[in-house]
This record gives C-alpha cells, sequence and structure tokens, in this order.
C-alpha cells in the first residue's frame, strides 16, 4: 500500500487493533480467575508490549511496506509476547485475532505463513501444558483448524494488499498519463494558435502592408508628372491602411475577417477584386454562379482568405493583364476558382513561403481541397472546393 493509502485507511486497523487488546486484557484480569495475580499482570504486560512496539515503530514500517530488520524485530515480539501470554494466563489466545493480521503485513507471505504456523502450535502448546486437564487431540485438532484458517486469512489479506498496491500505481500512471495527455494538449494548442496567427497576419496586414508599398512607391513615380494619378495612389494606399488597422482591430478581438462582419463573403470577394483593379490596373472580373445561400463563417473566411492570397499573388509574382474570379454555389458544396493569364510558375518546385502552405493549412480545417494548376508562361489556375 502507499504512505497516502495507508495514512487514509490505516485507522480501521487501528480500531479493530485496539478492540482485540481491550477485549483479551478484560479477559485476563476479568474472567480468567484460575490464574494468579502475577500471571495476569505478566500475561497484560507482554500484551502490553506488543501494543506499545506496534504503536511506537511497527506501524509506519507496515505502511510504507518497508520489510527489514524493524520489522522482524517486532515479528519476534510479537511470538513471544502472544506465547508467554498464553503459557501465563490461557485466554490471551484470542489475542491471535489481532496478532495473525500483523504478521502478514509485517513480513513476506511465504514466511508469514511459517511464522504463523509455529506461532499457534507454541501457544497453543504452551496453553495446554498448564493444564493438567488438557486434552491434546483437541490442541493438536485445534491447532491444524487455527493454522489452515490463519493461513487463508492470511493470503487473503496479502492479495488485498497486493491489489491496493497495483491499483494505487495504475492510478499514479493514469494521473502521469493525463497530466502528459495534458501538457501535450497544451502545447498543440499553442503551435496551432500560432499558426492561426501567422495564418491571419500573412493574409491580412502582410498583404495590406505590400498593397501600401506598391501604391506609395506607384504615387513617388508620377510625381512632378501626373497630380491626379499620385492623388489616386495616396488614397488607395490611405483606404487599404484604414483597411489593414480595422484587421488588425478584428484580429487582436478574435473576430471574424473586418470585411465580413458587415457583408457577405460576395461583396467582399466584390471588393477585392476590384481593389486589385484599381492598384494594378488590370481586368479583374468576378462571376458568382448559382443560387446563393448562407454558409458558415469559418468557410466565408477560408473562402475570403484563399482569394485575398491568390490575389496577393498576382500583385507579387503573376505580371498578369486579366483575373477571373469564379464563385460557384453546387449543390452540396461551393466552390472558388481563381484564374490569371500571368507569368506562371512550375507547381512541381517547392516554394519557401507561406502563401500556399498557409491556404492549405485553412482548407483543411473545413475539410476542403485545394489544386493549383500552372506552368511557367501559361498563367496560373487555384481552385478550392468545401463541402457544404
Amino acid at each position: 500500500m502507499t504512505d497516502d493509502a495507508g495514512m487514509r485507511y490505516f485507522w480501521l486497523w487501528d480500531v479493530f487493533f485496539s478492540f482485540v487488546y481491550v477485549m483479551v486484557v478484560s479477559l485476563v484480569l476479568f474472567v480468567a480467575e484460575e490464574a494468579t495475580t502475577a500471571e495476569r499482570a505478566g500475561a497484560v504486560a507482554l500484551l502490553s508490549v506488543i501494543a506499545v512496539c506496534y504503536a511506537t515503530f511497527a506501524k509506519r514500517f507496515i505502511i510504507a511496506e518497508r520489510f527489514g530488520w524493524q520489522l522482524n524485530l517486532f515479528a519476534a515480539v510479537l511470538f513471544l509476547g502472544v506465547a508467554g501470554s498464553a503459557f501465563l494466563v490461557p485466554y490471551t489466545q484470542y489475542a491471535f485475532f489481532g496478532v495473525i493480521p500483523l504478521l502478514f503485513m509485517s513480513m513476506r507471505l511465504a514466511v508469514a505463513i511459517a511464522l504463523v504456523a509455529v506461532s499457534i502450535g507454541f501457544t497453543t502448546l504452551f496453553a495446554t501444558i498448564g493444564d493438567p486437564d488438557a486434552n491434546w487431540t483437541n490442541s493438536a485438532l485445534a491447532i491444524t483448524i487455527s493454522v489452515i484458517f490463519s493461513v487463508m486469512i492470511g493470503i487473503w489479506i496479502d492479495k488485498v494488499v497486493q491489489q491496493s498496491t497495483e491499483r494505487a500505481e495504475l492510478i499514479a500512471k493514469l494521473e502521469a498519463s493525463q497530466a502528459e495527455v495534458g501538457r501535450l494538449s497544451h502545447e498543440a494548442g499553442v503551435a496551432g494558435e500560432r499558426e492561426r496567427l501567422a495564418g491571419e497576419i500573412h493574409d491580412t496586414l502582410a498583404q495590406g502592408f505590400t498593397s501600401i508599398i506598391t501604391l506609395v512607391q506607384a504615387a513617388e513615380s508620377e510625381l512632378g508628372r501626373d497630380e491626379a494619378q499620385v492623388r489616386k495612389h495616396v488614397a488607395l494606399a490611405l483606404r487599404t491602411a484604414r483597411e489593414n488597422l480595422a484587421e488588425s482591430r478584428a484580429l487582436v478581438g478574435a473576430l471574424a475577417p473586418a470585411e465580413l462582419t458587415e457583408s457577405s463573403v460576395v461583396d467582399a470577394i466584390r471588393r477585392q477584386a476590384a481593389k486589385l483593379a484599381e492598384e494594378i490596373g488590370v481586368a479583374a472580373e468576378f462571376v458568382v454562379q448559382g443560387d446563393r445561400r448562407p454558409l458558415p463563417t469559418g468557410v466565408d473566411v477560408v473562402l475570403l482568405r484563399a482569394v485575398q492570397e491568390s490575389l496577393s499573388n498576382v500583385r507579387k509574382h503573376a505580371c498578369a493583364t486579366s483575373v477571373e474570379i469564379v464563385l460557384s454555389y453546387q449543390d452540396k458544396s461551393i466552390v472558388v476558382i481563381v484564374s490569371d493569364d500571368g507569368a506562371g510558375f512550375d507547381v512541381s518546385e517547392p516554394t519557401s513561403g507561406f502563401g500556399l502552405r498557409g491556404m492549405r493549412s485553412r482548407i483543411d480545417q473545413v475539410g476542403g481541397s485545394l489544386s493549383v494548376t500552372s506552368s511557367p508562361g501559361s498563367g496560373t489556375t487555384v481552385e478550392l472546393e468545401v463541402c457544404t
């Protein structure tokens, strides 16, 4: 048994041991009238030595299952104390109700069985020697029955203690496993949140800053030549900065994208197409197919972010003259296709950026699929499908 379990439940055994001690001492003092005063005093003294030894040092070693010379010494005290008291007053044999369990708790099972058999035999013999009318046949029968019964009790006690120990070890392992699962879940949650924030920052703030830089550079190139174009680029940069500010506030507040808080995903994508056309002068067409229906917020976010990332790649890499965005409401799914006539790229070559990787991560969260078709000089088509 563990120290904790022992301290919780061992008081029940203390109550039983105290009851046996009081009852046997009462028998010696008030029932054993044939014994002399000295014999009764000696028997009580020997029983008291057992009780004191148990209370002062044996109990804590029994609870901790620290088998060693201390409990071997206690077992010797038990044997000599009970045998001696039984020789003085035969009634003290009833102390075996408390002594036998102590022997099994103080020693290994095999040793305890042997010692119990010897203790019962010697104690019964000592008690019989002092009785001139003793029946030795009955004594031998009593010894045999007592040994068998005591061994059965001892084996039962050992099994109970063993099961308690195994149960305590299992509980400790389960608690350790739960703590490990909790730690891993926490780490996974932290990693997932970092991934989410990285994706949000890339899809919103980083793209917005890229647009602002592009617009400021365009305005700078027009300085002194075309005042109207400079004002147009600066106005677009200011609007993009405000949108970035709104996105950052939404990100801090763990809200949906700012563009979706006041309008639908269709309107948000249409604004993205118009914004692209204003910024880089391409022909951006947005087409909606099928009957529009409300979608879960998570799906709306994925669709918008996928379009934003695709258009960001058009800005930075494609050098395209036209872009087409198709949002198709199908019976059991929603499909977004973004295609351009730009430079294209080799999809088999690994990319170092976060864009496509972040897009795939978002799509996986809603159980969707993503395909990218492109080749150098042939433009790029990004197709996203989410089952609804």
